[in-house]
């Protein structure tokens, strides 16, 4: 059994402990202290990293069985007294994360009966999940503004220990079954919850919670959220995109939505224009392609249309295949320079494309497939191009 002394003071820096034991695990080392002021994770919240000694903690983990902490280093320690240093600016910023998760949580409850299932405090974002039909706008704008509002107050924040029964007669938010000695987290006058992580000392050190977004979720909703200097990092980020963006559009701040949409509205305009003038132009290329390429089978066989066409899109190249198919009676070769290849016919014409476009790769290294009217694939050299078309046009006309 560990000592746990993040359960009396979260903003302890440095402790004093005895090492009991250290054992190899792979090229890593399983520490056990006789106390300890690191965090491993639970209930959402990630493990403090710091050191003890010389020795990187690179990870903490809470080994229920036997309630103790285990310390994952860089390094053997011996056994004997160790000095232990927490990565402050890393426990700070989850003390930030995880108070402004219990303020959201109750503005959730006292507000809407919004009952938080799931807490993540991720490297970025941190997230609650809750049971509610729906969370829109106006739920997040009250949630958030009650939540400033306490921090704002600077309400003290106490920890109360008991039993389950003792916590459930104090009016916690939230009743565990669990046996023993439990802890729990007071705002003054406005939340009690059973807890077992780091938390601010005052609402205030908290600083700010900005709610970034929501979204359904398996059957809950997900509220992100950013507290603290997350909240300031975000801040900054939002004010300098915002600035960019007013920038690029030689716009102001405020109107760079309608800005937004405008160019996204000329933007659509210029694609449909863009497309009716490259299916024109398909359109075109195709009938003088019908007109100056296309070769004649045998007695009673349909036409054959084979081109390279030099740097088309094979995008483009499947237009005009198509708009040439579409005449009756024809089957189309066409390649790029590139190796694009595409062999099609008409509706109802009896050659199986697919088989002979496979066979023609296949003597060029080539791959590729379809369907017995459209095929298309690749082929590596450009030298190969032109002789993979005759080839596949020596099969058709005979």
């Amino acid at each position: 059994m560990t000592e746990r002394l993040y359960y009396h003071d979260s903003f302890l820096r440095e402790f004093d402990a005895q090492v009991l034991s250290c054992e190899p695990a792979g090229e890593r080392w399983q520490v056990v202290l006789d106390r300890t002021a690191f965090y491993p994770t639970s209930g959402g919240q990630p493990f403090d990293t710091g050191t003890l000694g010389d020795a990187r903690v690179l990870e903490v983990i809470d080994r229920q069985s036997d309630d103790t902490v285990l310390h994952i280093t860089d390094r053997a320690l011996a056994s004997g007294p160790v000095h232990g240093r927490i990565d402050w600016e890393r426990r700070f910023d989850h003390i930030q994360q995880h108070t402004g998760q219990h303020l959201l949580s109750a503005a959730f409850i006292d507000l809407f009966a919004m009952q938080t299932v799931s807490f993540h405090l991720g490297r970025d974002i941190s997230t609650i999940d809750l049971a509610a039909p729906t969370v829109g706008s106006q739920h997040l704008e009250a949630a958030e503004r009650r939540v400033n509002e306490i921090i704002f107050e600077d309400r003290p924040i106490g920890i109360r220990f008991g039993t389950a029964e003792e916590l459930a007669t104090a009016g916690i938010r939230k009743q565990v079954q669990r046996a023993g000695t439990l802890r729990a987290i007071e705002v003054e006058s406005f939340d009690r919850q059973p807890c077992g992580g780091t938390h601010a000392a005052r609402t205030g050190q908290v600083g700010l919670l900005l709610l970034r977004k929501s979204e359904k979720v398996k059957g809950n909703w997900r509220v992100e959220f950013v507290c603290g200097f997350r909240a300031l990092r975000a801040a900054r980020l939002d004010a300098a995109l915002l600035g960019e963006a007013a920038r690029l559009l030689t716009c102001g701040a405020t109107e760079v939505p309608s800005m937004v949409e405008r160019a996204l509205d000329e933007r659509q305009a210029t694609h449909r224009a863009r497309q009716r003038l490259t299916e024109e132009l398909a359109e075109l290329q195709a009938l003088m392609l019908l007109a100056t390429d296309r070769r004649a089978g045998k007695a009673g066989r349909p036409g054959v249309v084979c081109k390279v066409l030099g740097d088309q899109d094979p995008t483009y190249m499947r237009m005009i295949a198509t708009k040439i198919v579409g005449q009756p009676d024809m089957r189309v070769l066409l390649a790029t320079r590139e190796g694009h290849v595409i062999f099609a016919q008409s509706n109802g014409l009896d050659a199986d494309m697919n088989a002979l476009l496979r066979e023609c790769l296949a003597a060029f290294g080539g791959k590729g497939g379809g369907t017995r009217d459209f095929a298309q694939g690749t082929v590596g050299k450009e030298s190969d191009v032109a002789r993979l078309l005759d080839q596949a046009l020596a099969r058709l006309i005979g």
